[in-house]
């Protein structure tokens, strides 16, 4: 195995092969145990979700937030709903925001995609 082979003349070392792959192999475990993997838990919300439940899904959401993970929260319309999407925003806003105050941060602001809003939402600090 070269050592430094900008040396004049190169520097080589003999070594054992498996010896070798043992270690390279020990090194790429360490690495992975240390590595941070990214869970996005999702919570569904509705335009007319009564003050218990709504208090139940974030204390849930705290729970996430505390964990590390993300979330991807979403508010859900179904047929008459549809008329009153302003209503349904207004009160989606103001879930984001009592989660941003639980110590979060915004990542994607509130989008329409059909008949559903979502944003996601991460964690201030990594939990380990």
């Amino acid at each position: 195995m070269e050592v430094s082979p900008g040396a004049n003349p190169p520097v080589v070392k003999l070594i054992d092969y498996g010896k070798f792959k043992y270690i390279t192999q020990k090194k790429a475990n360490e690495a992975k145990k240390k590595q941070a993997v990214v869970i996005i838990k999702e919570i569904q919300f509705r335009p007319n979700i009564e003050k218990h439940d709504l208090e139940v899904k974030l204390k849930k959401a705290a729970q996430f937030l505390e964990q590390g993970d993300k979330i991807k929260m979403v508010m859900q319309f179904r047929g008459r709903e549809m008329a009153y999407k302003d209503a349904g925003l207004e009160k989606f806003q103001a879930i984001i925001k009592t989660v941003s105050e639980m110590g979060a941060v915004i990542e994607s602001e509130p989008k329409m995609m059909g008949t559903r809003i979502i944003t996601v939402v991460a964690p201030l600090k990594k939990v380990k």
